[in-house]
């Protein structure tokens, strides 16, 4: 037989004293003596009493918990968001609850559905790839949960975001290769039903355009922007019958599956065809060459959307008025887009 959870009714029972006692000395309440605190702690850790956050959540209306939702924590941009999220809400008292949905939507609704059956103070989300229909998130909003978004966002919810100028960093990303002399560039991208990647193929095209140079659609290529995606988006630029001499991808994963096939082809990384990436993960310093990437300032991403939350869970929910935080992308210039000057 499973041996139940010991709860405040044993521990007053063997002690003699209240529930409500217990309870107070538990939170180390001025009012109850030092004698009883000593005794109750005791007999707490003799029976593993473990406290039912749920239960004190429902019965305060406080959790002080944070849920984080997340595609994956593995990718160093995911993980150093919630590091910001983390920085922020740890010095307020909160702490924070992590699930990834690996970009699949049965699991992003039922994962919304356990934060708020949790008693989650608010919630702090990039939606996955699948993610087409948001009801799921509006159930959030109406229940009065705080909901800010990252990253990927969706304005007709109508709560606050955390995102990055993505036309502006596929803008600055396209120039420098033009700036480098690259006439014929391709973009790998993801699905434009997330506004991230549309965001991106619009600063490639215009940068283009402002440049003097055609838009290309047979240079665009989709997909998932894994690094198996990006080798296979090279293979399918090798087959045109003039190779690009520069690729633009919206992911950095996506490029390093290009920066492979090019290596395994002796095709000169950048003197042939340079390479830029988006978003910069750790690993664009330990690729050969060192990879050209823009940078999405993910801690500070963290860092304001737990500011958001904390302004929004300590004023009134019927005059906080939604906030939508835009932070200016870096490009950061490495090996692999740097062409020789003759």
């Amino acid at each position: 037989m499973k041996k139940e959870k010991a709860t405040i009714h044993d521990i007053a029972e063997k002690l003699n004293i209240t529930a409500s006692t217990v309870s107070r000395a538990l939170k180390d309440h001025p009012r109850i003596s030092t004698e009883t605190k000593k005794a109750v702690l005791k007999v707490a850790q003799k029976l593993n009493y473990q406290p039912n956050h749920i239960a004190a959540a429902l019965r305060n209306g406080k959790s002080n918990i944070i849920g984080i939702i997340v595609p994956t924590a593995d990718r160093s941009f995911f993980s150093s968001v919630i590091r910001g999220i983390e920085e922020i809400a740890n010095t307020a008292k909160y702490n924070v609850m992590i699930c990834q949905t690996y970009d699949n939507y049965e699991k992003e609704v039922q994962t919304v559905e356990i934060l708020m059956n949790a008693r989650v103070d608010g919630i702090i989300a990039s939606h996955g790839k699948e993610t087409k229909d948001f009801s799921h998130f509006l159930k959030v909003k109406e229940r009065g949960i705080p909901l800010i978004l990252f990253d990927r966002s969706n304005n007709d919810l109508e709560v606050s975001q955390v995102v990055i100028d993505d036309f502006l960093g596929a803008y600055k990303a396209t120039e420098h290769l033009i700036q480098q002399g690259c006439t014929r560039i391709a973009h790998f991208t993801n699905t434009l039903k997330i506004s991230i990647y549309k965001e991106r193929l619009r600063g490639y095209r215009e940068a283009l355009t402002n440049n003097g140079l055609t838009y290309d659609e047979s240079l665009v290529i989709e997909s998932n922007l894994q690094v198996e995606d990006g080798r296979n988006s090279m293979l399918q630029l090798l087959q045109l019958p003039q190779l690009p001499d520069a690729i633009f991808s919206a992911s950095a994963l996506g490029v390093v599956g290009a920066m492979q096939i090019l290596k395994e082809r002796n095709i000169k990384i950048p003197d042939e065809v340079a390479l830029v990436g988006f978003s910069n993960e750790s690993f664009t310093l330990f690729t050969d060459p060192t990879l050209t990437t823009v940078d999405q300032h993910s801690m500070r991403m963290g860092n304001a959307a737990a500011e958001i939350f904390l302004e929004e869970i300590s004023s009134d929910s019927q005059k906080f008025i939604p906030q939508k935080i835009v932070l200016k992308p870096e490009l950061v210039v490495r090996q692999s887009s740097l062409k020789k000057k003759n």
